[in-house]
């Protein structure tokens, strides 16, 4: 018999879990740090927060592990679902072994009649971060057919206030919120994809609770397919907060010996929703190989030439970009055979010789003369009907039932399970990747997985697509150390943390009009930091929205991120304003990608105001942006919050280009001194300025 009560605390958060006789754990606390305890007390503890019995219950007090039981009589969503062909269905495990450290936990728990084992791992990070993890295992001489295996972690029930996120193509992580009662919030994607629409953090907090107020307790489902998550509230007074992986009939069936492993689902507890964000963000700093804080000026060319690719165009675009100061250089799609337009070709990885008769080296060594880094774009995952490949392969291409997948975006997917297609795929990126000086990929995934089933048996195939593509992703990294890779899809429809342990920044969205960007950028932040964020100036006129913006608008909206250009450079004529904003970046991005993310959040919904703070306090940026008209004139004042209180500050509004449309200056505005807790606390006039105008703020300790 193993029974033991653990106390995980790092970071300014506390997990204290009760291992009661052999049952599988349960988190009895999670959340604020509550210092040393001694084993007594933590016994103390466990026993003092022990359900009592109720009228007309279980004779005994319900216990809701992490793995939540149904012979338990958890009447909420169970953590794990299966049978043999309906047997073995409510297995009740029995913890045979732990591991325990100051800040990690392995049970490993049998259910010896239903032939299973189960591993759970909690994980407490320096950030306060905590992440945990199960591991099913079938014993049994018959298969087990695994339906669900997700995990669960409690929160108080004061926390009664959801927000979670929706959005679409071009309209990413728009935030929603919603009361929570008796019952559970549920939010599914079956699009084979993390999606525009995923929840990417599920909140619940305190009513009201702000960027800076109220207690919050965050899950994230670590996976880029089809994935659950879910707060569930039960009439016995339990509230829990959980997540897994969304498997489809029959995707997991385990042989004797077999293992299922889930997805990390990660826990974030702090006052406030930027507390909440700042352990995400210091966990992915902390990572090995994570990206430095030289992130290169990137340009794309999709906006700037779409598929009118030519050497000549191209050559005249790379010498425009090198003289703003771009370091980074990535031709987008149409550069493969038949590619013309986004019918055909997609699959087909050999350069094209019709419109590259000398193959991509003259672009290469032109842009990698200059000192920019050349990249590629690839879409590996999907194919067009209209391309050699699908016509030689067509076994290759997800589907089922004998039947072809509806289109999308005129494609289908490439089934990169099978092993001779994984082996393609990995074949042509890196005879590219060795015939050229690549040092980026854009990695595109343009369309969600519907009807996705192997050809050869009809099965469902989205989780070990999902898998396949990481190991992919994993083989290119360990072959081409040098190679950094980001993760586009159809926009920001796959932004999550599985995706980011193999990649080096996300493409957020599609749409690069300041005005959505403003939301999409700082909603994306909740959970990674700036530097992991595609952020880019676009042409004056955007080409998601027609929306036309000023450069000073669109500059100040990228710069919180990692600057980039999608504008045709040639078709400008004078470039000394973005050469600027450009240098303004570089001379910041020390301190926007190792300083902590900032929001003030003062009841202006027509304002959004951001900044970074040094992690020493004694430098900030700050953007403001009007992104509509105000309902009052003029504006309540704008708060700069993180600043050391005892500090005083000088202000300066950097003189790039024009002052924004409306500007009318206030008392600061011209260089002001002020004192740090001023200006977190009680803050400063607001200039009045006209919707769609934007400026930015340097704050230095002196």
């Amino acid at each position: 018999m193993t029974d033991f009560v653990t106390h995980l605390r790092q970071g300014g958060v506390s997990i204290i879990i009760d291992g009661r006789g052999d049952a599988l754990p349960e988190i009895i606390h999670w959340g604020a740090d509550v210092g040393d305890l001694t084993d007594s007390e933590l016994r103390e503890f466990a026993a003092a927060v022990r359900r009592p019995r109720v009228p007309n219950a279980l004779d005994l007090p319900l216990a809701v592990a992490v793995v939540p039981e149904q012979w338990s009589g958890w009447l909420g969503r169970p953590g794990l679902l299966g049978s043999r062909n309906g047997d073995d269905w409510s297995p009740r495990f029995r913890t045979v072994d732990l591991e325990s450290g100051a800040h990690r936990l392995v049970v490993t728990s049998l259910d010896d009649r239903d032939g299973l084992r189960l591993e759970i791992t909690i994980e407490l990070t320096p950030s306060g971060l905590a992440r945990t993890r199960a591991t099913l295992t079938n014993l049994g001489d018959e298969p087990y057919d695994l339906l669900e295996l997700s995990l669960a972690t409690p929160t108080p029930l004061r926390a009664s206030e959801v927000l979670d996120f929706a959005g679409l193509w071009a309209r990413e992580r728009q935030p929603q919120r919603s009361t929570l009662g008796v019952g559970t919030h549920l939010r599914e994607n079956r699009r084979g994809r993390t999606g525009p629409d995923a929840a990417m953090l599920l909140c619940v907090g305190e009513p009201g609770f702000t960027v800076s107020t109220g207690e919050v307790w965050a899950a994230h489902v670590g996976f880029s397919g089809n994935q659950r998550a879910y707060v569930d509230r039960v009439a016995a007074g339990v509230q829990v907060l959980g997540g897994g992986e969304l498997l489809l009939p029959g995707e997991v069936r385990l042989a004797t010996g077999d293992t299922y492993e889930s997805p990390w689902i990660y826990l974030a507890w702090g006052i406030g929703l930027d507390a909440v964000a700042h352990r995400f963000h210091e966990f992915m700093r902390a990572r090995p190989g994570h990206p430095s804080v030289d992130r290169p000026v990137t340009l794309n060319v999709w906006e700037a030439v779409y598929f009118d690719h030519t050497l000549e165009t191209l050559v005249a675009l790379a010498d425009r970009a090198h003289e703003v100061g771009v370091e980074r250089f990535v031709l987008d799609d149409g550069w493969f055979r038949g590619r013309r337009n986004d019918t055909a070709g997609l699959g087909d990885w050999f350069v094209d010789e019709t419109v590259w008769p000398e193959g991509l080296g003259p672009l290469a060594e032109r842009v990698t003369a200059t000192g920019m880094q050349f990249g590629l774009w690839f879409e590996p995952e999907m194919v067009n009907p209209d391309s050699d490949l699908a016509r030689a392969h067509p076994d290759w291409i997800l589907g089922t039932s004998g039947r072809q997948p509806v289109l999308s975006r005129n494609q289908l997917v490439l089934d990169v399970t099978v092993p001779a297609a994984w082996d393609y795929l990995r074949e042509r990126i890196s005879a590219l990747l060795t015939e050229y000086p690549i040092s980026y990929i854009k990695w595109d995934h343009n369309r969600d997985l519907t009807d996705a089933g192997h050809q050869d048996t009809g099965r469902a195939a989205v989780s070990e697509q999902t898998r396949a593509v990481y190991r992919l992703l994993d083989t290119l990294r360990g072959d081409f150390p040098h190679l950094e890779i980001e993760s586009c899809s159809s926009g920001g429809g796959r932004v999550d943390l599985a995706i980011l342990e193999r990649t080096d920044r996300v493409w957020a969205s599609d749409c690069i009009d300041p005005v959505e960007r403003q939301d999409i950028d700082r909603w994306t932040a909740q959970l990674i930091p700036p530097e992991l964020i595609g952020s880019h100036i676009g042409s004056p006129r955007a080409h998601t929205t027609g929306r036309t913006s000023t450069l000073a608008f669109r500059a100040a909206t990228a710069l919180f991120g990692h600057l980039g250009i999608e504008w045709n450079l040639t078709k400008v004529d004078d470039l000394s304003e973005l050469a600027a904003w450009v240098d303004f970046y570089k001379a910041q991005r020390a301190l926007l990608f190792s300083g902590t993310t900032v929001r003030s959040d003062d009841g202006d919904d027509s304002l959004r105001v951001r900044g970074v703070v040094a992690s020493d306090g004694l430098s900030a940026l700050f953007s403001v942006a009007a992104i509509s008209a105000a309902t009052t004139s003029p504006r309540a004042r704008f708060r700069m919050p993180g600043l050391l209180p005892d500090r005083r500050y000088a202000l300066s509004i950097p003189a790039i280009g024009e002052p924004p449309h409306g500007f009318s200056a206030a008392g600061w505005t011209a260089g002001a001194t002020v004192s740090g807790a001023l200006l977190s606390t009680v803050g400063l006039a607001m200039p009045e300025l006209h919707p769609e105008q934007a400026f930015v703020v340097v704050v230095t300790a002196v």
